[in-house]
């Protein structure tokens, strides 16, 4: 009779050991795969609605007017506002899972797809104006246009917000996966969000394997896709930097003369077309009266004021919830200003180093974007778990998901924005041997404003959807177990998170909120964005 002795026992649990822990791995390798996947579809759709929504708002002057406020406040609306619709739309029509993933790429679309809109309308809006005119007297068809025209010129832009989008995308990647109304949870069958937080609920051994895979996944990632797409978006930003316009026009009106022999394009010395035969020049259509985006935020923002003015004044209940949203607000104002100002402290001096001190700016914005594409809301449990109790808990885990969701959008604004500077204004720095204080005041500083004031806009709108997560975050419906992750006292997110939870019964106080949200961020956008940027517009015109 063979006798099992210790050592046989050992090797017997090791062996199962490994190849648990090999099961683990392949699920996980899984997990991530299977929510690339979401996110590459997600991107894809994104990719797909920002062409269509840049060029339409670029090229109509009514489409400009109206949607352009419309995008600006959605990118700022918390990703938790549109759970609704993704159940309502999605889940109640298809059926199983088919409808869960669809909610699941729905939600991660609404992440990604605002300011990816907003790139392309901006460059699509510095066209010159000379090749728009040549297109539409020669009746380009809408194809045409896009693929000569519009598509060259937002290709580049369209490529550095694919990769701002991917990592918003990730980081909402958790609450996407599992969305819930009320008692009613919904979850995807395999997802690296849902997993994470479950296997930092087992073990933190468990919970590092998963986030090696999710962090290999993301440089996998950036350097087999986006590392690509990037140097031939740069390279090709390039060439088009090295050709001077009029070659450009020139080009372009070759073409046209070799497609279309029969009609001769020249241009007079105002730079009106002058059409076939040295015709009178043909002048511009009138231009309508546009009116200013500054107008029809403030009108939209007074309208919701009136109309909720009128609903809350007929219901005490109402009343209730205006008031409890109107504190709730102001306190996530107060704690993105200050993760804001603490942003700026460390944001500012890190971008001068990088910029105008190191000789390695490139591999520290590399390092920088790998780091950026981890989302907070993955190393939330690590976070909590390293921050441990205390009364303030709550408070500094929000702190710390406020600060790392808005700073990578400062410090990746004012570097685009300090590359586009004339060479010359580096070179007589090193001439003159402007150091301390002066280079400061006369050089970093002036040259890192204008990028520092879009990197503030996109920062803490990226502030306030992170709210959701920062101010209130629990496993309930991941795990079957309720463990709050991160909780503060009280916050907007914090009240739209539980008044969702809450189901129909919280539906008013979440519309409430949302209102309060949207007025907030109509009055900033209004009176403080808008007029710092015309301001530093005007001085660096």
């Amino acid at each position: 009779m063979m006798m099992i002795t210790r050592k046989d026992l050992y090797y017997i649990s090791s062996a199962n050991s490994i190849m648990d822990l090999l099961g683990l791995l392949l699920k996980l390798v899984l997990d991530t795969s299977v929510s690339w996947a979401r996110m590459f579809v997600a991107l894809g759709v994104s990719v797909a609605l920002s062409i269509a929504a840049g060029v339409w708002m670029a090229t109509s002057s009514k489409a400009e007017k109206l949607m352009l406020p419309v995008v600006d406040v959605l990118q700022t609306i918390p990703i938790l506002a549109f759970f609704p619709f993704a159940i309502y739309i999605f889940v109640a029509v298809l059926p199983g899972y088919i409808g869960i993933n669809a909610a699941v790429v729905f939600l991660i679309i609404t992440s990604m797809v605002w300011n990816m809109i907003l790139g392309v309308y901006e460059s699509i809006k510095t066209i010159p104006k000379e090749l728009a005119e040549v297109a539409r007297l020669y009746h380009f068809d809408i194809w045409r246009r896009l693929r000569r025209i519009y598509m060259p010129a937002c290709f580049p832009r369209l490529v550095e917000q694919s990769i701002l989008s991917w990592s918003i995308g990730l980081f909402y990647l958790v609450t996407s996966e599992i969305f819930s109304i009320g008692n009613k949870n919904y979850q995807v069958g395999y997802g690296i969000g849902p997993e994470l937080i479950k296997l930092a609920q087992i073990g933190g051994g468990y919970y590092l394997l998963g986030l090696g895979v999710f962090i290999a996944f993301v440089i996998l990632t950036r350097f087999l896709f986006f590392r690509p797409l990037e140097k031939y978006a740069t390279k090709y930003t390039r060439q088009r930097a090295q050709a001077p316009k009029p070659k450009l026009e020139k080009r372009m009106i070759t073409w046209l003369e070799t497609a279309l022999p029969r009609r001769k394009v020249e241009f007079d010395e105002k730079g009106f077309l002058i059409d076939s035969g040295g015709a009178a020049p043909r002048k511009p259509a009138v231009r309508r009266r546009v009116i200013k985006v500054s107008t029809l935020y403030t009108a939209l923002g007074a309208m919701i004021l009136l109309v909720m003015a009128y609903v809350i004044a007929s219901s005490p209940t109402l009343r209730g919830y205006e008031i409890a949203a109107f504190i709730a607000l102001a306190a996530t104002f107060a704690r993105v200003w200050l993760a804001f100002l603490v942003t700026l402290a460390i944001a500012v001096p890190v971008c001068v180093y990088i910029v105008f001190m190191s000789k390695r700016t490139s591999q520290y914005m590399l390092l920088f974007q790998i780091v950026a594409s981890v989302p907070a809301t993955v190393l939330l449990p690590a976070i909590a778990l390293a921050i441990g109790g205390g009364a303030l808990h709550g408070e500094v885990v929000a702190f710390i998901i406020f600060l790392l969701s808005g700073i990578w959008y400062v410090i990746f604004s004012v570097v685009a924005s300090v590359k586009t500077l004339p060479s010359n204004i580096f070179e007589a720095q090193k001439t003159f041997g402007i150091k301390g204080w002066n280079a400061w005041k006369n050089i970093y500083l002036k040259a890192i404003v204008p990028g520092l004031i879009t990197g503030a806009m996109t920062g803490i709108a990226a502030e306030w959807n992170a709210s959701i997560v920062a101010e209130y975050f629990t496993s309930t419906g991941i795990t079957g177990s309720t463990n709050i992750l991160s909780s503060v006292g009280i916050g907007i997110g914090k009240l739209l998170d539980l008044s969702l939870a809450a189901g129909n019964s919280g539906l008013g106080l979440m519309v409430i909120a949302l209102l309060n949200l949207v007025v907030m961020i109509l009055l900033v956008n209004t009176f403080v964005w808008k007029r710092f940027y015309n301001r530093i517009a005007s001085v660096y015109r």
